[in-house]
């Protein structure tokens, strides 16, 4: 009968294979084309280029990541939608006023590079 182990070296079965040379290479292609096809998306809908793709390393993962200089909320906007909002901005002689930010959809640019399915999170409604 065959033993079967849960670790390898010291390390666990999962962690042993998913830091294979081969494994990781598959990885780094992957990663590679759908950072590709983000970055194509992406550019089809850019309107003031303050996003852009960028890739990371993991300790074991590799990521594709939506980036955008003006924070986190502002990828995120990109990529779930937004609802509609209303923000008190002031003007240069010091006056302020209510503006309108319309509801927006989302474009899912990772999801859709990823051929991942189409998920809002959390809360938007865009009536």
């Amino acid at each position: 009968m065959a033993e079967i182990y849960d670790s390898v070296g010291g390390k666990k079965l999962e962690e042993y294979l998913a830091r294979m040379p081969g494994v990781q290479r598959s990885l780094d292609e992957a990663r590679f084309e759908v950072a590709a096809r983000a970055e194509a998306l992406l550019l089809q809908h850019r309107q003031e280029g303050h996003a852009h793709i960028d890739v990371e390393d993991g300790r074991i993962d590799k990521y594709v990541i939506l980036d955008d200089e003006r924070g986190k909320d502002a990828a995120l906007s990109i990529e779930y939608g937004r609802a509609e909002s209303v923000v008190v901005k002031k003007r240069k002689d010091g006056t302020t006023y209510l503006d309108v930010i319309p509801a927006a959809e989302g474009l899912f640019i990772l999801a859709r590079a990823a051929n991942l399915p189409k998920k809002r999170k959390g809360k938007v409604h865009l009536d």
